[in-house]
């Protein structure tokens, strides 16, 4: 069977789908060139990641904490979008308000999409 040329999600479907009592990781979506997922922290907890091989992008639908990339620290809340290049040192930590972020990862392009950015 193939695979859909295009998929909708609602975010509120997305939010009411994670377990928001503990630690949670919902991949929605994965293909060859991306995946996106939606990661829940609740208040206190600690994240356990570990640096990844594909950038990612993060926007925060709710809460309240902080970022630590490669030791600079950042607030994050409701609405923040962050950037963190693949490879690098990166946690959620001081997380004050439950925690839930949409995060996007983009795999690696071939150069000739690459050059076309430029």
């Amino acid at each position: 069977m193939a695979k859909p040329d295009w998929q909708v999600f609602q975010l509120t479907e997305l939010v009411r789908a994670i377990d928001r009592s503990t630690v949670d990781f919902h991949e929605f979506l994965r293909t060859p060139s991306m995946s996106c997922a939606i990661y829940h922290l609740p208040a206190g907890s600690k994240d356990m990641q570990t640096p990844h091989d594909e950038d990612e992008l993060y926007l925060v639908v709710a809460g309240r904490g902080r970022l630590r990339v490669n030791g600079a620290e950042h607030l994050i809340v409701k609405d923040t979008l962050m950037y963190v290049r693949a490879s690098c040192d990166h946690a959620f930590f001081d997380i004050e308000e439950d925690l839930t972020v949409l995060a996007f990862f983009g795999s690696a392009v071939n150069s000739t999409l690459s050059s076309l950015a430029l």
